[in-house]
């Protein structure tokens, strides 16, 4: 049986974690925009982001864009998981895989990024999604489940504000190769303006982990000083 050379390049594992990557990097954006109401002032910030949080949740559109996002997680974790265990166990070195002298120190451990991400979303999701679904949540004055309480809760422990920094801190790393890599496996990525596909993803990394770091240090500091 011929083999189908449009799934061999077009829904390669490659191009695939470089789709749901780069929908990833997008999400990313629009969760942050929605975190950052964590910075207004308490009173205006508990009623803004318990809004937010019911609209996330009852509305059909977000729904759907949930679903392609759980896709997007999972698909990117397992794909990434055998493309790392097919590269170890291939026999053929890379031409460059020499990488010391030739890549970052990020991009040749994105396995261990990608581990210790995955590790934080599993206790990023018991800790506020799984709670918000299926938890005890106390209502807010407009009768909305109270998100706002359990954010500024659970960032009333400092380890768990340095556990979250640090986790930012890998995303950045990740995003800093995964951006570029991503651009390059779709074949986006011509050498006429290649510079500018890397100072966007740059400062994307950077925007993107400085945006969630503020956040929690902020809530702990103005909710429970040093």
């Amino acid at each position: 049986m011929k083999s189908i050379p449009f799934l061999q390049s077009t829904l390669s594992r490659k191009n695939l974690m470089a789709l749901t990557g780069l929908f990833l990097c997008f999400f990313l954006i629009i969760h942050l925009l929605g975190n950052l109401q964590l910075l207004l002032p308490a009173e205006k910030a508990e009623a803004s982001f318990n809004s937010y949080s019911v609209l996330l949740s009852g509305n059909i559109f977000i729904k759907i864009i949930s679903y392609v996002l759980y896709f997007s997680l999972i698909a990117h974790a397992i794909d990434a998981l055998i493309i790392t265990i097919k590269n170890k166990k291939a026999t053929v070195k890379y031409a460059y895989d020499d990488r010391k002298k030739a890549s970052k120190w990020y991009s040749r451990n994105m396995g261990i990024l990608g581990t210790l991400l995955l590790l934080f979303l599993i206790i990023h999701f018991k800790d506020f999604w799984y709670v918000y679904k299926f938890g005890d949540v106390p209502l807010d004055a407009d009768g909305h489940k109270n998100l706002y309480l359990i954010v500024i809760n659970s960032f009333s422990s400092w380890w768990y504000v340095l556990l979250y920094v640090l986790s930012m801190f890998a995303l950045g790393y990740h995003l800093l190769h995964g951006f570029k890599s991503a651009v390059r496996t779709l074949g986006l990525y011509h050498p006429r303006y290649s510079s500018y596909v890397q100072t966007f993803g740059m400062w994307y990394s950077y925007s993107i982990t400085l945006g969630f770091s503020i956040i929690p240090i902020y809530v702990h500091l103005t909710h429970f000083g040093l």
